[in-house]
């Protein structure tokens, strides 16, 4: 990435392999499966172990999140993220593109649709 432009014109999508649901509030929850080899077979020795790990995001994350949509670039983002929440969401591109970058690359909730 060469300059500011090209970072905030980044779009990006929901991973087609993540489940998440929303709540009334907006919160989302991300619905990561357990479906490691070793887990499937302790399940099958009677071991109670959930097929799915819950990660509930806060109402800011949650807010971002619901903004990824394959068609709003970093920007776009950005300024909705500052419409809703003003002052409180500063310093704004450095928060948020920190966010982005840990659910794409730490994650794996989200992709890369454009550079």
């Amino acid at each position: 990435m060469n300059n500011n432009e090209e970072v905030l014109s980044i779009v990006f999508k929901i991973s087609d392999e993540i489940e998440y649901e929303v709540d009334k509030e907006g919160i989302v929850t991300i619905l990561e499966k357990q479906d490691h080899k070793v887990q499937s077979f302790f399940r099958k020795l009677k071991f109670k172990i959930p097929m799915y790990k819950k990660v509930t995001l806060d109402a800011y994350s949650s807010y971002v999140f619901l903004q990824i949509d394959g068609k709003k670039t970093v920007k776009e983002i950005g300024e909705n993220l500052e419409l809703k929440y003003g002052q409180e969401s500063h310093p704004l591109y450095e928060r948020l593109l920190l966010f982005l970058n840990h659910i794409e690359v730490n994650c794996n909730y989200i992709e890369k649709l454009s550079i």
